[in-house]
């Protein structure tokens, strides 16, 4: 049966056929989204709440754990973490890749009001949730600067216009806000005032909270008449709040004046903000689980002109990091190297053939395959990324592999004299069956891939399906378009006109390595011991290389920003942290690299943490990768006493919940008890620094941040009248910047906020100054029945699950791989000898790739397995396959070997080009013995000579064919500009896998074919029955 036949004969629907198909991938091709990577999050929702003034150990136990309590019933999580700061908690919530994010979210809800009788009555507000990662690193950060407004007066517009339009952005997931925060009344209260005037801190909060009060007040209504009533309830400036009565004593009134300065001012004011050299409000845009970068971008874009024109004209707006422009950038270069492998694809087809006819046939087959790719990954909600775009690139040189069989195979009939036409139905026919088993065996490795499950799988089913979409049209294509041209373009060819220059060329080449690859093949079949023995140690080789390589988890990606975290020594106050941030911002800022800097202190991350976000000039100016630039600045940047800036470049995929860490990499300790982190925690980093491949290790330095108890006697204070819930409220009113009432307005809610002067509160002994109100109606000095003491706590307290925990975030040295790194931890980890109750593990990218690295010789045996059950189902053989299969072992040498001596790294980007190779390999042994069992069926020749006519019949297109694909991800390997270092890797892998295969496979093939064809007649003859070929002839 000639599946292609009905297609030659009918020139024009075939023609529209084609047309068809490239039409829909064409028009599809505009609708695709953009993004860096397919869409691969991690469902994740981030539940934030607040109790202003709260200590961490208090945030973690009466608010982070009853909402882990409840929020951990929800079915399919996989990771919940927290951390607790000064006055705020944040959980995360990972849940499983297949879990629906919106289904999620309702159930979050559902916990967080179950949770609500448990928490803190003193919260002002429930907590809240958001479906956002903070882990990963924002897509946006614009600053909003003006010579002429306050900070707090930014923020204001920020919050109330900017934050409120951006986050309505389809895909915006956060809007967080640094540098400040809302405009407020700040009370600062005098003690020695109030104790003259005999006031207590809760009598002037009283008077605030009664002096500002909006409520309904009704209507009146008198015939036709109707009049709304309102009053003058609302204070909303300082000024107003100063002659405030709080109490009349001797009949003289006191006012707030008297006891305390009131000014307009923030509702916190430890944070600070920058953008280069200026004073800043930032706001930072966090994208949702599922959202697409650039869409999301071109969003928020969208809205800015809008933005900018409601804003005051000294207020200026601007853009401080982009992630689109790098994204953009770095497609812009993929899709210029597929354009240069079809390019190279198409000369090696003009080089063998010599014509441009010729040439033109393979090369009308490559758009048709690429560009109707597009159409399916449209219907598939694929988008155009580094991968996908990858898979065409890879697949050029696939696609144009089954043209040139059909063209070469085709060529040779005519070129032996037949007419085009028949030529075209005697060598479409021949082939057909050739072309069905390469690609099915094909398609099945790819598709192995979306049975690998996890991360994995998730990463690389765009570029797996999308390469298996290129291949089935690739197929259609080649029974249908190519041998119709053939059929109608080759006349030519069939030596009706004498050699041109190019031909006659190509015809010598060909004819000398022909004469040469005739020579060696009769010493290797002559010695077919010592050539089965080069293949067995191949595999030797294999499995030394593939333990021997360094390995990682994916390539170190150039994303044209570095993220910055600067720790600051526990218990430094904001004060002097505002310095040391502002040294590291004119060191980074300096560097030739560096186009702006941006970031902020306080705020979530606590007054003596910051953030940094570092945006790098693009690649052809700095001429340097992010990476180097990271470790340039590492060496460069001044010794700062208190404080260390972490840098490390942004990536793409991100890994972990750990929130506030330094860097993708993390070695997390569990226990259930926090003192037992406090033990084991400095000997584990202690460790960790002695060891080289390791640097920028980042935990607790110290034994915690300074406090404050106070010891109160309950029985002297029972006999003053004074119970412990009035000592909280008196210390909430005097140190925790407390919010004490409202002041609404139309767009936003304003804060009173009262406190003790902060010159009061700069030494621990105005605790013996404050005062509260005995039973008996006489104020009562703390130190009657109370005394402090200094202790040490943690400035943040985390949570892994259900038990305490602590991250050791670190970089890798330089020249060091992820897996030597994870080693010489597991080394250190194993002297160290944990006890039972403290537990260790690795997270962030070291957890994901240690999870991935242990099911990888797993994932290459399961295609394998598959490869060979597809060919035996095809070749009604169990011989056959293994003779196709022995191909591989010289192909992963090749490709290991090149990664081993280029310095380079495997990672699961060099894993799917071993997948890729068990793919293309093959192709050549199936050429071969499709021939081989053809001959001995039609021509009865021994399975020696046929094997050996085969593998010459069948050279000259299996040199194209490994050519092409070679040249195809040439390119790959040799691109420089943006992204080539995800691209590179895959290049390195295909390129030297192929090179070493197309030498030794092509001699240790047909030595392998003999070998088993004895071992099937032995099988057959010991088993009584008959070894015919026939018996095992493809169906």
């Amino acid at each position: 049966m000639n599946l292609s036949a009905p297609f030659i004969v009918r020139p024009v629907a075939t023609l529209l056929l084609s047309l068809a198909i490239l039409l829909a991938g064409a028009l599809s091709f505009g609708l695709l989204p953009v993004s860096p990577l397919p869409q691969m999050d991690f469902p994740v929702i981030t539940v934030q709440a607040s109790l202003p003034g709260a200590s961490p150990q208090v945030m973690a136990s009466s608010v982070a754990t009853p909402l882990e309590r409840s929020l951990g019933t929800i079915a399919g999580i996989s990771q919940m973490t927290s951390r607790s700061s000064q006055g705020s908690t944040r959980v995360i919530l990972q849940f499983e890749l297949g879990r629906d994010i919106n289904a999620a979210a309702r159930e979050v809800q559902a916990a967080i009001n179950a949770a609500r009788n448990l928490l803190p009555s003193a919260m002002r507000s429930m907590p809240t949730y958001r479906k956002v990662n903070p882990s990963q690193a924002p897509i946006m950060v614009l600053s909003l600067t003006s010579p002429v407004l306050e900070k707090g007066q930014l923020y204001d517009f920020a919050s109330t216009i900017v934050a409120q339009k951006l986050s309505q952005v389809p895909g915006v997931g956060e809007v967080q806000i640094g540098g400040s925060s809302l405009p407020a009344v700040r009370v600062e209260l005098q003690p020695r005032l109030l104790e003259q005037y005999g006031l207590a801190l809760d009598d002037v909060r009283q008077a605030l909270s009664d002096a500002n009060v909006r409520g309904p007040k009704g209507a009146l209504e008198a015939g036709a008449r109707h009049w709304q009533v309102a009053s003058n309830d609302q204070l909303e400036q300082a000024a107003d709040y100063i002659p405030l009565i709080i109490r009349h004593q001797d009949g003289a009134a006191i006012r707030l004046g008297d006891v305390a300065t009131v000014r307009d001012s923030v509702e916190n004011r430890y944070n600070s903000g920058f953008y280069n050299d200026e004073q800043a409000v930032l706001l930072v845009v966090n994208r949702q689980a599922d959202a697409n970068i650039i869409a999301t971008i071109e969003g928020i874009r969208a809205e800015l002109p809008a933005l900018r024109a409601v804003l005051p004209a000294s207020a200026e707006l601007a853009v401080a990091m982009d992630r689109s422009p790098t994204i953009r950038a770095t497609l812009h270069e993929a899709e210029r190297t597929l354009l240069i492998a079809v390019g190279l694809v198409i000369l090696v087809v003009l080089a063998f053939l010599g014509h441009w006819r010729a040439a033109l046939i393979p090369a009308l087959a490559v758009p048709v395959s690429l560009v109707g790719s597009f159409a399916a990954m449209h219907l598939l909600g694929f988008s155009l990324n580094n991968l996908s775009l990858m898979a065409l690139i890879i697949a050029t040189g696939l696609v144009v592999d089954d043209a040139i069989v059909v063209l070469e195979n085709i060529a040779r009939h005519i070129e032996a004299g037949e007419k085009p036409l028949a030529a075209a139905l005697k060598g479409s026919r021949e082939v057909g069956f050739t072309l069905l088993s390469m690609n099915v065996s094909l398609v099945a490795v790819f598709l192995s891939i979306l049975f690998m499950g996890g991360i994995v799988e998730r990463l690389f089913r765009e570029f797996s399906i999308t390469l298996t979409v290129a291949i089935v049209i690739s197929l259609l294509v080649s029974l249908t378009l190519t041998p119709m041209l053939c059929a109608r373009w080759l006349r030519a060819e069939a030596g009706e006109r004498e050699p041109n220059r190019l031909q006659r060329l190509g015809n010598r080449v060909q004819e000398r390595v022909l004469a040469f690859y005739r020579v060696s093949l009769e010493w290797a079949l002559r010695h077919s011991l010592l050539t089965l023995l080069s293949l067995l140690a191949t595999i030797a080789l294999n499995v030394w290389l593939f333990v021997s390589v360094p390995k990682t988890f994916m390539p170190q990606q150039d994303t044209g920003q570095l993220v910055g975290f600067i720790r600051g020594d526990d218990g430094l106050s904001f004060q002097v942290m505002q310095p040391k941030m502002e040294i590291f911002r004119r060191a980074v800022l300096r560097d030739p690299a560096v186009e702006s800097v941006a970031g902020f202190i306080g705020g979530d991350g606590g007054i003596n943490n910051a953030f940094m976000i570092v945006r790098l000039k693009p690649v052809a100016e700095r001429g340097v990768s992010a990476q180097q630039v990271a470790e340039r600045l590492r060496r460069t940047l001044p010794k700062v006493p208190g404080g260390q800036l972490f840098l490390m470049p942004d990536q793409d995929l991100r890994f972990g919940g750990h929130q506030g860490g330094s860097s993708e990499n993390e070695y997390v300790l569990l226990a259930s008890e926090l003192d037992d982190l406090r033990t084991w925690l400095p000997k584990v980093r202690d460790a960790l620094k002695t060891l080289p491949e390791l640097t920028d290790i980042d935990a607790n330095e110290g034994e915690g941040a300074e406090q404050i108890t106070l010891v109160v006697d309950r029985d002297a204070a029972k006999r003053l009248g004074v119970d412990m819930s009035t000592v909280t409220t008196l210390l909430n009113n005097a140190f925790s910047q407390r919010q004490v009432s409202t002041i609404y307005e139309s767009l936003n809610q304003y804060s009173v906020v009262m406190e003790i002067d902060p010159q009061y509160a700069r030494h621990p002994e105005v605790l013996d100054q404050v005062r509260l109100v005995g039973s008996d109606g006489q104020q009562v000095p703390l130190s009657t029945f109370a005394r402090w003491e200094r202790s040490l706590e943690e400035d943040r307290v985390q949570h892994d699950g259900a038990f305490a925990a602590e991250s050791i975030s670190f970089a890798l040295a330089e020249g060091v791989s992820l897996e030597q790194a994870t080693t010489a931890i597991e080394r250190a980890m194993a002297l160290i000898d944990l006890p039972t109750e403290v537990q260790g593990k690795m997270g962030g990218t070291g957890g994901a790739f240690q999870q991935a690295q242990s099911s990888q010789p797993l994932m290459i045996l399961g295609a394998l397995l598959l490869v060979y059950i597809v060919l035996g189902i095809l070749y009604e053989s169990y011989i056959h396959p293994l003779t196709i299969l022995s191909t591989l072992p010289s192909a992963g040498v090749g490709a290991l070997l090149a990664i081993q001596l280029t310095g380079g790294q495997f990672s699961l980007i060099s894993l799917l080009g071993l997948f890729l190779l068990i793919g293309v390999v093959k192709k050549n042994a199936i050429l071969m013995i499709d021939l081989a069992l053809q001959l001995e069926r039609s021509e009865r020749l021994s399975p020696q000579e046929s094997i050996r006519r085969a593998c010459l019949l069948r050279f000259r297109p299996i040199v194209m064919t490994t050519l092409a694909a070679i040249l195809g991800a040439l390119p790959l390997l040799l691109g420089a500009a943006e992204g080539a270092e995800m691209r590179q890797p895959l290049g390195l892998t295909i390129v030297g896998g192929l090179i070493l295969s197309q030498l030794l496979t092509l001699y240790t093939t047909p030595v392998v074919y003999l070998y088993l064809d004895r071992l099937r007649h032995r099988v057959n003859r010991w088993r009584g029955r008959p070894s015919d070929a026939a018996l095992e002839a493809p169906l």
